[in-house]
């Protein structure tokens, strides 16, 4: 079929035919042939929206496994490891559908939808066309760079040229200026250009910061594959995770996790709510625990879509290079997908009431957060037939009881149970 739409969007209509074609086992420069598009099109296409519906259970992908010596603990530098390829699902046409090996396939499976690929597509679309692609802190980041050589009498093209770590065209740079993306944090005008050049300005002036969304990382991390993985496991041990604070800009920061089985809750103070500290909170729980109960105790983290949890990779492998965690996401606005760990924040909240400063009640470290949880977690709850999730780790769990212990927490008396602000006052 001849290009005539090579220059055109994919269609929904076009997306079903490219599934039609990975179900049949076309290669891609059939499929691209079908639909009138470039084959690099239609790879890329399926690479950036195929679903990983199925995880390998293993740490790592080994054509060995079967064969395997060493129990499965597979690591990257042991002697039998081959790693696994797969010529339709890593090569042509990219993903699993219709594969007749599907129910025997032990390792990671992808799936094309059109649906799902189209609606992404959409709002990639509309994202791409609303405000700025920056942060605050970015956009400060980048203006002291930028003033100081505006000052010197520098062109947008110098600028760019010469710091390509701002990673932006010159192009961009003169539509941030323009815009007064920089005015408010550095008071860079047009007036600060050493010419202004007459150029066709955008439709429409920057309502503020937004920082696009990338939300690869919800690739086989969705409710849903979150549902389809514990209906193949249903003992696994679950840990909710959220962060809870008073002052966006100034903290502190508490993420919190919630050990769903014994009902109890754990939580990491932090100063900055990113995902870097995030997951040096999941790196923290890991050390208390230890690598063999981490892995035995938090075998899956369900947690929202904020941007500080997007480090799913970094948080699901260890500093070993294997897999320690299975990160999975609740679907937008939908809280309650974890609402044990949101009914315990309700108990939280009797210490740390909302609109509080945090720090001036008390709340100034760890060591204050420690004594908050001991106190919530030793509450006898009508759920756990009247006793504590502490006294109930201790009963059923005493191995990660006995770690968290260690740490800081600490069972209360019943009796001497404070759930009030005036706990952290001194």
């Amino acid at each position: 079929m001849k290009n005539s739409n090579s220059f055109t969007h994919l269609t929904l209509e076009e997306r079903r035919i490219i599934l039609a074609g990975i179900t049949n086992g076309s290669t891609k420069t059939a499929i691209a042939q079908t639909i009138g598009k470039d084959k690099s099109t239609v790879g890329k296409e399926i690479k950036l929206h195929r679903k990983l519906t199925h995880k390998c259970n293993m740490p790592l992908e080994c054509n060995n496994y079967r064969k395997c010596i060493f129990g499965r603990q597979c690591v990257p530098d042991c002697p039998n490891y081959s790693p696994f390829r797969c010529s339709r699902r890593d090569r042509s046409p990219g993903a699993c559908n219709g594969c007749s090996s599907w129910s025997r396939c032990r390792f990671d499976k992808y799936q094309y939808i059109p649906e799902d690929a189209h609606l992404d597509y959409r709002s990639l679309l509309v994202d791409s066309r609303l405000g700025v692609n920056l942060t605050v802190q970015q956009a400060k980041a980048m203006a002291s760079i930028i003033a100081p050589l505006l000052k010197q009498g520098h062109s947008p093209y110098q600028i760019v040229t010469s710091h390509p770590e701002l990673g932006i065209s010159e192009k961009t740079l003169y539509n941030y200026i323009e815009q007064d993306v920089f005015h408010e944090v550095a008071g860079i005008t047009v007036m600060d250009l050493r010419r202004q050049v007459s150029r066709k300005l955008p439709k429409k002036k920057a309502a503020g910061y937004k920082k696009r969304a990338d939300r690869k990382y919800l690739v086989g991390r969705t409710y849903k594959d979150y549902h389809a993985f514990l209906s193949d496991h249903p003992d696994v041990f679950v840990v909710q995770m959220d962060t809870v604070y008073n002052d966006e800009n100034n903290g502190p920061f508490i993420q919190t996790f919630k050990f769903v089985k014994p009902g109890l809750l754990f939580a990491v103070y932090h100063t900055e709510k990113t995902s870097f500290s995030m997951r040096k909170g999941v790196d923290l729980l890991e050390a208390i625990l230890g690598g063999t109960l981490f892995r035995k105790y938090v075998q899956v983290l369900l947690t929202d879509r904020g941007s500080e949890f997007s480090a799913a990779d970094a948080m699901e492998i260890g500093s070993d290079g294997t897999r320690r965690t299975r990160v999975y996401y609740c679907d937008p606005m939908q809280s309650g997908q974890k609402g044990t760990l949101e009914n315990k924040h309700i108990e939280l909240r009797y210490i740390l009431p909302k609109g509080t400063d945090l720090k001036a009640l008390g709340l100034t470290g760890q060591e204050a957060l420690n004594l908050a949880l001991s106190h919530v977690d030793s509450a006898p709850e009508e759920s756990l037939g009247g006793r504590s999730p502490l006294e109930l780790t201790e009963f059923l769990y005493p191995d990660l009881f006995e770690k968290l212990c260690a740490f800081g927490l600490r069972l209360i008396p019943k009796d001497q149970v404070v759930l009030k602000p005036y706990l952290l006052k001194k």
